[in-house]
């Protein structure tokens, strides 16, 4: 029998998603192509329709593997969303069109920038012909449906982005036990996007693996700690049978964790979390991919 898991309204896009989805990024981490398939038509068929992607995860293999799998009758069954790096509007564009290529679709559900880590990234994505304008531009061509950004670096930056007088439909970023205690995604900018209808995508529950390296806490609780935040979505990698038999149980008719056990996980964390040591992706360079590849961020000039 299929799992029963709950769903969520995307900030005020009128889309309900499922409250765990699927991030693509581990989807090429799969041992092949067919396994890949096979593991996202089964989390379709358990009830998760949230699927995340990016247009340079492993060189476009998530994205190709991904379209894969939805070809035919699975497109209309998920809510279908990717991130581009391109911070001008020519390098935008033709980053989109390469992942509805892959993707195998004319449209996406969502579409956001990816990476926005630096402190100049909004100046850059407002600035004229930046990459603001060919988002834009998508949307108007109905290449797609909704508009946000991700980064993982500094909620500053966040909030920057949000200040741009700019309406955007969804944000993703951290939201996990050791973000609640350095530099909090979760405490400086969830307040905002909640008071601006904004969709919230949370992202690295298990902090990059992080957490459980700590010893302190299980997935289990790791994901249902996030799942219990005010978002819409939780995004995780599920790139064996594993790890998407634990994200399932963990949303399998899921209630928020009461305020009394979330403190506990939160104390059982807090000596771990106080520098961002385990943190590494606010704290190192070590999950930038544009940092590692900047050509990314300017694939063709203006």
């Amino acid at each position: 029998m299929a799992a029963e898991i709950p769903r969520r309204m995307l900030g005020n896009t009128g889309e309900a998603v499922s409250i765990i989805g699927m991030g693509g990024n581990h989807i090429a981490g799969a041992n092949c192509r067919t396994e890949a398939i096979s593991l996202v038509h089964e989390a379709i068929e358990q009830g998760i329709d949230f699927m995340d992607n990016c247009w340079d995860c492993h060189g476009g293999r998530s994205e190709m593997w991904m379209g894969d799998a939805l070809r035919g009758r699975y497109r209309d069954r998920v809510f279908l969303t990717t991130k581009i790096d391109g911070r001008n509007k020519k390098a935008a564009r033709k980053q989109l069109d390469q992942s509805l290529k892959r993707l195998k679709t004319d449209y996406l559900d969502l579409l956001q920038i990816h990476e926005v880590i630096r402190p100049d990234d909004p100046e850059r994505i407002f600035a004229r012909g930046g990459a603001i304008e060919a988002l834009e531009k998508a949307r108007d061509m109905g290449k797609v449906r909704f508009l946000g950004f991700s980064g993982h670096k500094d909620p500053e930056i966040h909030l920057k982005m949000l200040a741009q007088g700019f309406h955007w439909d969804a944000t993703q970023m951290p939201i996990n036990l050791l973000d609640a205690h350095f530099s909090s995604f979760q405490k400086q900018v969830l307040p905002v996007l909640r008071e601006q209808g904004i969709g919230v995508i949370g992202m690295k529950p298990l902090a990059g693996g992080a957490l459980l390296e700590t010893g302190m806490v299980t997935v289990t609780e790791a994901l249902q700690y996030a799942m219990s935040q005010p978002l819409a979505v939780v995004v995780t990698g599920m790139e064996s049978q594993r790890e998407l038999d634990q994200a399932i149980e963990a949303a399998d008719d899921f209630l928020p964790l009461g305020d009394k056990v979330m403190e506990n996980l939160l104390g059982r964390i807090s000596p771990f979390a106080q520098n961002g040591e385990y943190e590494r992706y606010k704290t190192t360079t070590r999950h930038d991919g544009t940092v590692e590849h900047p050509e990314w961020l300017e694939k063709a000039k203006v």
